[in-house]
C-alpha cells in the first residue's frame, strides 16, 4: 500500500515537474522567435540609418592607412558554428603577423587577455572607431544573416572558448551578440575569468527584461566610453 502511495505522489509530483519545464521551455521558445523578429527589423532599419555614415568612415579609414574598409574574422557561433563577423578595419594591414614582433611583456597580455591595453597595430582613426564603438557597426549585417543577436555574449575565437571549461556547450547554446552583459559593463577593464562569469550570467539569464537593461548599459557605456579599446 505505502508502495503505491509512494508511485502516486512521486509520479504527481514528477508531472509537475515536467509540467514546468515544458513551460519554461515553451516561453524559452517564444522569447527565441520574437528576439529573432525584433533583430531582423531592428538590424534593417540600421543599416539604412548609418549607411552615410558607412561612407564617411570609409574614405578616413582609406586616408589613414592602407588595407581594405571591412575587416573579416572568424568567429564561434551558436552551437559552436563557425561565422565571418565584420568589422570597420582598426589595424595596420597585416595587423596578424605583426603579433611575432610582441615584446614578452606584450605577449603575456595578449596570452590572458587576446588584447593589448596599448595595441602598436591600431591605426589614428581605428582608436577613434574603438573608442566610440563605430567599429562594430558593421555587424548589423551579421545580425540579419542570422549569425548574431543585438544582445547576447560577445562572438569569441575558437583559443578564448577554452577558458569556459565545461561551460563552453553552455555559452554556444545561444547566437552572440553586437552588446551583451559583459559588453555593457566595463568590457576591456574586466578580467578574462570575469568575462566569463558575465557572460554566462546572461546565458542563464536571457529574457526580454535584461535585453533592455543590456540595451540601455550599452548606450551609457558607449557615450562615456567606458571600457572600450
Amino acid at each position: 500500500m505505502f508502495s503505491i502511495e509512494y508511485d502516486i505522489c512521486s509520479g504527481g509530483s514528477k508531472g509537475k515537474k515536467d509540467m514546468s519545464m515544458g513551460e519554461r521551455n515553451k516561453n524559452r521558445r517564444f522569447y527565441h522567435l520574437v528576439k529573432r523578429m525584433i533583430d531582423v527589423v531592428l538590424s534593417l532599419f540600421g543599416l539604412v540609418l548609418i549607411s552615410p555614415f558607412v561612407v564617411i568612415i570609409a574614405i578616413l579609414i582609406k586616408i589613414d592607412s592602407k588595407g581594405p574598409v571591412f575587416f573579416k574574422h572568424h568567429r564561434i557561433g551558436k552551437n559552436g558554428k563557425p561565422f565571418s563577423m565584420y568589422k570597420f578595419r582598426t589595424m595596420k594591414d597585416g595587423a596578424e603577423a605583426m603579433i611575432n614582433d610582441f615584446t614578452p611583456e606584450q605577449l603575456e597580455e595578449w596570452r590572458e587577455n587576446f588584447k593589448l591595453k596599448d595595441d602598436p597595430r591600431i591605426t589614428r582613426i581605428g582608436k577613434f572607431l574603438r573608442k566610440t564603438s563605430l567599429d562594430e557597426l558593421p555587424q548589423l549585417i551579421n545580425i540579419l544573416r542570422g549569425d548574431m543577436s543585438i544582445v547576447g555574449p560577445r562572438p569569441i575565437i575558437e583559443e578564448e572558448l577554452e577558458e569556459y571549461g565545461n561551460d563552453k556547450d553552455e555559452f554556444l547554446s545561444i547566437r552572440p551578440g553586437l552588446t551583451g552583459w559583459w559588453a555593457s559593463n566595463g568590457r576591456s577593464e574586466i578580467s578574462y575569468p570575469e568575462r566569463c562569469s558575465y557572460e554566462l550570467y546572461y546565458v542563464r539569464n536571457e529574457s526580454f527584461w535584461l535585453d533592455v537593461k543590456v540595451m540601455f548599459l550599452s548606450i551609457f557605456s558607449v557615450f562615456l566610453h567606458k571600457g572600450a579599446r
